[in-house]
């Protein structure tokens, strides 16, 4: 079917989008293409006023004047002519409404979100009516395009820019990691370390020879074989803190 699908209004410099019409289009194909000019519309600055990349079922046009750029998704046999009219006169619509100083200031994707309503008044206009009920505006846009030609690219050129505007000259923050390195031990850290190694081992010793006699009696010994082991569990807690205490963070190589 020869229509159009899907329009937008970007910011030029950076490609913010300002307000778009609402989408109902859910195949694999429109939402490639919703990508792909979404890459475009962040390097509009880069190429001149009028520009089509042409694919198969679905081609993207677009007009950009002073800070706003108006976007189409459209079939591919929609009349290219007919295209760029409907693209002007949405942007003479939105230059009536806002001046660049609130444009300049949009700091929020879709902050003229109210305008949808024109683009799919206008959208709906352009789609059920022919190029011979459009004389005048079609006769001087084709003079134009004739004087000028737009910029012609493939739907394929914008993956590869999104390559680029992803990988290709992104900045890479690094962020520095704190390392660390064991410091040497002192003469008083080997004596201590040694010292609670002793009592650790002796606690451990006591703890099981106390475990064997009170379960060979009785089961009341219990708490005597865990008032053994603790102090063994807390020489093991001790030695284990005191060496993370050692380390010291270290930020060279």
């Amino acid at each position: 079917m020869s229509m159009i699908f899907f329009a937008c209004v970007v910011r030029v410099r950076d490609g913010l989008p300002l307000s778009a019409s609402t989408d109902f289009h859910f195949n694999q194909d429109f939402l490639e293409c919703r990508k792909r000019l979404k890459v475009l519309s962040s390097i509009l600055a880069q190429y001149p006023s009028r520009g089509t990349a042409k694919g198969r079922d679905l081609s993207i046009h677009f007009v950009s004047s002073g800070d706003i750029a108006c976007m189409a998704i459209c079939s591919s046999n929609y009349s290219t002519i007919m295209a760029f009219c409907f693209l002007e006169e949405l942007q003479w619509e939105f230059a009536a409404s806002y001046d660049t100083t609130s444009i300049s200031l949009a700091s929020r994707p879709y902050a003229f979100l109210e305008f949808d309503n024109v683009i799919q008044k206008v959208k709906c206009h352009f789609n059920c009516t022919s190029s011979s009920q459009m004389n005048a505006n079609w006769e001087k846009i084709e003079e134009e395009l004739k004087f000028q030609p737009p910029v012609q690219l493939k739907l394929e050129d914008t993956e590869l820019m999104n390559g680029m505007t992803n990988g290709g000259h992104a900045g890479v923050h690094v962020e520095v990691v704190p390392t660390y390195r064991m410091q040497r031990v002192t003469p008083l850290g080997i004596l201590s370390l040694v010292l609670n190694i002793m009592c650790g081992a002796l606690n451990l010793i006591r703890g099981v020879h106390l475990a064997e006699y009170s379960f060979q009696e009785d089961h009341e010994g219990i708490g005597n074989v865990i008032a053994f082991l603790l102090p063994f569990l807390a020489c093991v807690f001790q030695i284990l803190t005191r060496q993370l205490m050692e380390k010291q963070p270290d930020c060279g190589v």
